[in-house]
């Protein structure tokens, strides 16, 4: 059953954005050209510039008015393909890479198209310290993440953990490393990921694009921006994509429409509104991963799904976002941003349970060939709506520059959940993975049991403060403060609980020439404990949020004027408070909680990173990681629940690489590119290897005039492997073989 829920709220919402976008300001302003709006288009072709022509003598103040932005094209190779310089994720604020004293790398639109990205685990081969964990979490610096996303700065998941988040409505990544509580609340210590999202914008664009490739693929998309009026512009996109699978039984559509209006109501004063509508439907899914034995080889191919044909994972999802930006004086602003989120899933899959002994022996395993299996159907639905101020004020005092940050956040999640399972004694069947027998089991035939229809509320709220203080062209600091409250209710029990939390951060940048800097901080995160987990801690009190701390030592460099950026950095993180089962419970209701704060581990490593321009006609993002994560305090002191031993967490890696490199062929409007993305030894939860793999991929793009074509080629030796491992009776996920994505776009 498919939940419907909130439907009020959410138009009510659309139309309070609406009426925002639309609303009618008194005052009439002066013209402005494009050009004082966004910068100009960059193209592959190298033609020279071309204007529009500018109006002549005899055209009214009116006429000018009302006329449509000039497009203005430059065509010419786009240097700095790869180079964001600027971000806003490490402060909130506009800074300089070079000035912001942590580790950040920004993955640019031109690289997620160059690299055919559909979702963000085609990215993680670009980013030092992350790879994939399973389904949209990553391991980031040694520590698990699947429960902390952030869109356009703010907290929200659309895609709702079981589903990888997309990239069309992506305008680019931002990657911040070390905690992030100082600024964004409860989260892993590792690291976060910020998905920037399209604009509108007063730049005419209108791009179309088709594409087909391996498995039956076929999509295509639209992206429209530009002005309606003087001080109105628009984007307004769509993206429809379907596929097979090289997994058993699976099948993908994926479907999404997406826009905005930018509304300029002054000269101070700006309000952007979008919305997102997305839909997925994944057959064969959730999907599991391949069984294989404890050295990581297959038992079977890398094709295998325990799932039926007729399983699915359902999901639609509804993002409407308002943000105000408005300069009270010259050094004054403020920026307000409203989120509402709906996400609707319902899932219905079959769950590999454990080995069954039918040759009779005693065991239970592999030697058998044969599953049990449960069926499951879960529906969620979740309402949530995010509140966001931020106040920056630009002062100097006591001969210094500040930039003072005062902000506050709200959010508010409330979730519906219903649960039915039927096992092998309700009817489910047995799966034979060496001889598949998929479709002698009918779920419809099954005795579903009603396990659990429950639904929680939480609520998070902060304030923090952030000052970034320069003492003079080479030294600057930047120090900050949060508080953070949390709360949290289970709807069907009545249970709750609330806590809270103060996490600071600082750090200081030395930068002696313009093209180097030197940087040290330490910063803390906390993570609050699960509903689920509190719930069984019976004994007085709570449990406590895991909490961590960073120290960070860094270098940053441009090279050949700014061409290309180097960043080099060493760090140590402490992760306490981590909740382990207790020893002393014996699942007997004795009041012996199931849970303590017994945990603490230790994660340490080097991070490289380079990208930009080596020459006028070669990109390069390259990329280098080692990490050594260890638990010193545990309940046995030497292991901890979901890791393989003290020196390993299950999916970290110590060592992994990635680099793609684009080199243009300016005499046929051409450009080649080739990457390659190294992962070293894993475990999986239950201990069993994840072998190393390396994998290369290529492209070739070209184009005329307005028309451009690409061809990306991925796993060119159709290498099998594992990305990740998950348990023994669940297996590893596999990698993709061989893939060829064709992509025709043209601009109009």
């Amino acid at each position: 059953m498919r939940l419907r829920w909130g439907h009020s709220v959410k138009t009510r919402f659309a139309y309070s954005l609406i009426a925002l976008a639309f609303a009618q300001h008194q005052s009439t302003f002066a013209a402005e050209t494009l050009l004082d709006k966004e910068a100009p288009q960059q193209t592959l072709s190298t033609s020279s510039s071309v204007a529009s022509p500018a109006p002549t003598q005899a055209t009214t103040d009116e006429e000018v008015k009302l006329a449509a932005p000039e497009r203005i094209a430059v065509h010419g190779r786009a240097m700095q393909m790869y180079v964001d310089k600027e971000t806003t994720i490490g402060t909130k604020t506009a800074i300089n890479v070079m000035e912001l004293p942590q580790s950040v790398q920004v993955l640019t639109e031109q690289l997620i198209v160059d690299q055919a990205a559909r979702n963000i685990t085609d990215l993680y081969r670009s980013i030092a310290g992350v790879s994939e964990f399973s389904y949209s979490g990553v391991t980031f610096r040694g520590f698990r993440d699947d429960a902390n996303v952030f869109y356009d700065g703010v907290r929200g998941d659309p895609y709702s953990g079981f589903s990888v988040p997309q990239l069309f409505n992506v305008q680019r990544v931002e990657v911040l490393k070390g905690p992030a509580s100082a600024l964004y609340g409860g989260g892993e210590p590792g690291g976060m990921i910020n998905y920037v999202t399209k604009k509108p914008t007063f730049v005419e664009s209108k791009d179309l694009t088709l594409s087909t490739g391996s498995e039956d693929m076929m999509g295509g998309s639209l992206d429209f921006t530009g002005g309606l009026t003087q001080n109105l512009a628009y984007r307004f996109g769509a993206y429809y994509q379907q596929e097979d699978s090289f997994r058993n039984n699976a099948d993908s559509q994926n479907a999404e429409v997406a826009g905005g209006l930018l509304y300029e109501i002054s000269d101070d004063t700006k309000l952007t509104t979008t919305f997102d509508i997305i839909k997925q439907d994944l057959g064969g899914n959730r999907l599991r991963g391949v069984p294989v034995d404890n050295d990581g080889n297959f038992l079977v191919a890398p094709s295998y799904n325990t799932n039926e044909k007729s399983d699915f994972q359902k999901m639609d999802a509804l993002v409407l976002q308002s943000i105000l930006d408005h300069q009270l004086t010259d050094n004054f602003s403020v920026k307000t941003q409203i989120r509402y989120l709906n996400n609707d899933s319902t899932q219905q899959y079959h769950e590999s349970r454990g080995w069954v002994d039918v040759n009779g022996d005693g065991k239970a395993n592999s030697a058998d060939g044969t599953i049990k299996r449960e069926y499951r159907v879960q529906a969620r639905a979740n309402d949530e709506i995010s509140l966001t101020n931020d106040f920056v004020y630009a002062f100097d005092a006591l001969g210094f520059e500040h930039e003072f940050l005062f902000g506050g956040d709200y959010h508010y999640v409330e979730t519906e959940y219903h649960y039915k399972l039927a096992t092998s004694k309700e009817g489910v069947g047995n799966l034979n993975i060496f001889d598949l027998n998929y479709g002698e089991t009918d779920p419809s035939t099954y005795q579903l049991k009603d396990m659990d229809t429950d639904g929680t509320r939480a609520n998070r709220f902060g304030l923090y403060v952030q000052e970034h203080l320069h003492f003079n062209e080479q030294w600057s600091l930047i120090a900050g403060l949060r508080f953070s409250q949390f709360d949290d209710y289970d709807k069907k029990t009545g249970f709750s609980f609330s806590d809270n939390a103060i996490t600071p951060r600082a750090g200081l940048n030395y930068r002696p020439i313009d093209s180097m800097s030197f940087y040290l901080n330490y910063s803390e995160s906390f993570n609050p404990a699960s509903l689920t987990d509190q719930a069984q801690d019976i004994a007085d009190g709570f449990l406590d949020p895991e909490t961590g701390n960073q120290i960070e030592l860094g270098m940053k460099n441009e090279w050949l004027d700014g061409q290309f950026m180097t960043t080099l950095a060493v760090y140590r993180i402490e992760k306490q408070n981590v909740a382990q089962a207790n020893p002393l419970n014996t699942g007997d209701d004795d009041g012996i909680p199931a849970l303590l704060n017994l945990g603490e581990v230790h994660s340490q490593g080097v991070e490289w990173t380079l990208v930009g321009d080596l020459t006028d006609n070669l990109t390069v993002t390259a990329n280098y990681a080692y990490n050594e994560t260890e638990v010193v305090k545990g309940v046995t002191n030497d292991s901890l629940t979901n890791t393989f031993d003290s020196k390993h967490f299950a999916n970290a890696p110590r060592h992994q690489a990635g680099i793609w490199t684009r080199y243009d062929i300016n005499a046929i409007d051409s450009a080649i590119a080739f990457g390659m993305d190294y992962v070293g030894e894993q475990f999986s939860l239950d201990g069993q290897t994840v072998k190393p793999h390396t994998i290369f991929d290529m492209s070739w793009t070209t184009q005329w005039d307005q028309t451009q074509v690409r061809l990306n080629l991925k796993n060119i030796f159709d290498k099998e492997y594992a990305v990740s491992g998950f348990s023994e009776r669940n297996g590893h996920f596999p990698g993709e073989p061989r893939n060829i994505t064709l992509e025709l776009s043209h601009k109009f």
